[in-house]
């Protein structure tokens, strides 16, 4: 008799090579899960094509993958190289939106709109914040750096592995609220839960779910695949679960954990982000660090995370093929939030991770609640902005205003940066 975990990969593995038996000749990121077979992406265009009845994704949300391209490549990103100086005109103007807002904002904004002068502004950019879900971003850039060590010649074998290797999730999966989508393609059945042990997708599809829906049990299952990586090298690909398994069994966990934490920041440091400027420092489910603890915390600032999207718009994320195809993984075909929510940034193209974390403690008079802690609040964003005028530019906002949602202020501020932009 089959059991129920059993049967679950099985229809999993069957509608997984249906997807790919069906074909599409549509260009990534929406309509392109040929390139990657990311199944969320099948839907998209289902409703896209009226297959299926549902709200449409935004203007925003619609480039294909010949679209989306890397803004900084050749002598303008050379120019770069070093960490740019506030350009005095916008750092006015930067400043002039902080009045009414809480002490703890810290921002880094970058105007790369092309055929203009590069003009940098911030406000705190070296103050320290616990990053929260945007140090998935070090996740998927330790992901690529150990797929260039195993494929260092050929970018067509990273992505294929990505593509066709699937992995369980187990216990790294646990715990976590945040629902991933099962989407049959076949009965185009769409089912939202949380992350089950015996739950399988591809890499490419995990990294996804890391990355869209900010799921903190699918980093830790993309951080465990990177790890293994490094630790098996040229016999990952054919790496089985059982093998997987014994070596977390038998490794000491010291070696483990500073495996892990290189794994994630050594490519950080390697394009100039110093360990004060950005780290990550633990999994992201209690699952996880039950097998790999955690190491020095993770912290994480505005000017750290600002190299990060230069060096990526410069194509120096492990190389320009890796960079190009992680800021298509941060394109945000999903439900926009927060700094990316607001109306202004409807028609433009954003590249976004969100991250956050909140903590409190007995007060009298105060009641806890999701994004209003009262020890510790952070609320922070990465985005690039490309909107249909062509003004594009970078932003990275860092807050820990105590006891309240700043949801709402940070949708504004992005509106503000917005215009502060695009005004003439």
């Amino acid at each position: 008799m089959m059991n129920r975990k059993n049967s679950m990969v099985i229809l999993f593995l069957f509608s997984f090579f249906m997807v790919f038996a069906e074909g599409n000749d549509n260009p990534y990121p929406i309509d392109g899960y040929k390139t990657t077979g990311i199944r969320r992406l099948v839907r998209l265009q289902k409703i896209i094509d009226g297959q299926i009845k549902d709200t449409k994704p935004i203007p925003g949300a619609l480039k294909s993958i010949n679209d989306i391209k890397l803004n900084l490549l050749g002598e303008r990103g050379d120019s770069l190289a070093e960490f740019p100086q506030s350009d005095k005109k916008l750092q006015q103007k930067l400043n002039g939106l902080f009045p009414n807002l809480d002490e703890s904002y810290s921002v880094a904004l970058l105007d790369i709109t092309n055929g203009k002068k590069i003009r940098y502004a911030s406000r705190q950019d070296a103050k320290r914040f616990q990053p929260g879900s945007v140090g998935k971003l070090a996740i998927i850039t330790g992901l690529f750096n150990e797929l260039e060590r195993l494929y260092p010649n050929s970018y067509e074998d990273r992505v294929n592995l990505l593509r066709t290797r699937s992995v369980r999730a187990g216990t790294w999966g646990n715990y976590d609220e945040h629902t991933v989508p099962f989407f049959d393609t076949i009965t185009n059945v769409l089912v939202k839960r949380t992350v089950k042990e015996y739950d399988v997708f591809s890499l490419y599809e995990w990294v996804d779910h890391m990355l869209s829906v900010s799921n903190n049990g699918a980093a830790s299952i993309v951080w465990r695949e990177a790890l293994l990586m490094r630790a098996f090298g040229q016999a990952y690909p054919a790496l089985t679960e059982e093998q997987a398994s014994e070596y977390f069994k038998s490794t000491p966990k010291s070696v483990m954990q500073k495996l892990a934490t290189a794994v994630v920041n050594e490519p950080l440091q390697k394009i100039g982000i110093s360990e004060e400027e950005w780290r990550l420092g633990s999994m992201f489910t209690q699952g996880a660090k039950r097998i790999v603890p955690g190491e020095g915390g993770s912290i994480g600032s505005p000017r750290g995370l600002m190299k990060f999207l230069i060096a990526l718009e410069r194509g120096k994320i492990v190389d320009v093929q890796s960079s190009l195809e992680i800021k298509r993984m941060m394109y945000m075909t999903d439900r926009r939030i927060r700094y990316g929510s607001s109306p202004r940034l409807t028609n433009a193209a954003i590249y976004f991770k969100s991250g956050s974390l909140y903590q409190c403690k007995p007060e009298e008079g105060f009641t806890c609640k999701k994004y209003m802690g009262n020890v510790q609040n952070y609320m922070n964003s990465v985005v690039i902005v490309e909107q249909p005028d062509g003004s594009t530019y970078m932003v990275v906002l860092m807050t820990n205003v105590l006891k309240k949602n700043s949801n709402l202020d940070h949708m504004g501020l992005a509106s503000s940066i917005d215009d502060l932009i695009r005004k003439k």
